[in-house]
């Protein structure tokens, strides 16, 4: 069994070396005939084809045997009143994979009172970001501890808000997916807690990180600006904990937040939103180590 959870963990690289033995067995016939070659390229296929099976069948069925964290309460990364979408409190995973440790992220997208959002279908079919209430909205650390990973580099793009340019971001996804995590997550900061969790806040504004690796920091700090790189689809911020910093071999850590409003309740409670439900950061606690619910 620990074989197998081992396996699953590297599914991801799996499955990426397996798309490239595969291109490379489709590319044989530009390169000069030789027998050697040809007994090499004539395997490779086959080789992407076993491998893109392993893949898939350990995603399939080793995720029922995975040990399940403890639920974890942090700060939230966020000042005022945001919207909840694809939520761990509706399905898990809530991305619709487990890929990249985003079994139980949460998307945050930031609806002010007295600020509009705007409608989707209404308006160009690519907005500027800054359009948007979110883009360049403070971002905090949720977690002490010590900053892992800082990407700030990739540029804010447009916003898909439209049905066609949906459809667009379709197939630049499936490019994204080639390229690598870091072009699907974007922007971001990964910090480690002391017991060895990883906080990852993504999609972040470009140039807007004010940490480094290497930095110690409090929960609450701000640490970057709400932004749209990555696969992104609007201005929001992506939330997720993970075992490992590693996007590629990271299992989800499921989490709360603490002190939070749901919906139009008044009670302070540790919890997420769930889809199209809103959460009400009042004032952010900075306490001195993570509590487990």
């Amino acid at each position: 069994m620990n074989f197998l959870i081992r396996l699953y963990r590297v599914r991801g690289v799996i499955l990426f070396v397996a798309i490239v033995l595969c291109l490379l067995g489709a590319f044989r016939r530009f390169i000069p005939q030789s027998e050697a070659l040809d007994m090499i390229f004539l395997g490779l296929p086959w080789l992407g084809i076993t491998g893109m099976l392993i893949a898939m069948l350990v995603a399939v069925l080793v995720p029922k045997w995975l040990p399940v964290s403890e639920t974890i309460s942090i700060v939230p990364p966020v000042d005022g009143r945001w919207l909840g979408m694809n939520s761990p409190v509706n399905k898990v995973p809530s991305h619709g994979v487990r890929a990249y440790g985003q079994s139980y992220a949460i998307d945050l997208v930031y609806e002010p009172v007295d600020q509009k959002r705007p409608t989707f279908g209404v308006g160009p079919v690519m907005r500027r970001p800054e359009d948007y209430p979110a883009f360049g909205q403070p971002v905090r650390a949720m977690i002490d501890g010590q900053v892992v990973s800082v990407l700030d580099a990739l540029r804010d793009h447009r916003a898909r808000s439209g049905t066609l340019s949906v459809l667009y971001m379709l197939v630049e996804g499936a490019l994204r997916e080639l390229a690598g995590p870091k072009f699907i997550i974007g922007n971001h900061v990964t910090i480690r807690s002391d017991d060895g969790v990883f906080a990852v806040v993504a999609h972040l504004k470009s140039g807007s990180a004010l940490v480094a690796v290497g930095d110690r920091v409090h929960a609450g700090q701000v640490i970057a600006e709400c932004g749209n790189s990555g696969n992104s689809s609007e201005p929001h911020v992506h939330v997720q904990l993970m075992d490992r910093r590693s996007f590629w071999t990271g299992q989800g850590v499921p989490f709360v937040f603490a002190d939070v409003q749901i919906g139009d309740a008044d009670l302070l409670q540790n919890a997420l939103p769930g889809n199209l439900q809103h959460v009400k950061i009042l004032a952010l606690q900075q306490p001195s180590k993570n509590s487990k619910e």
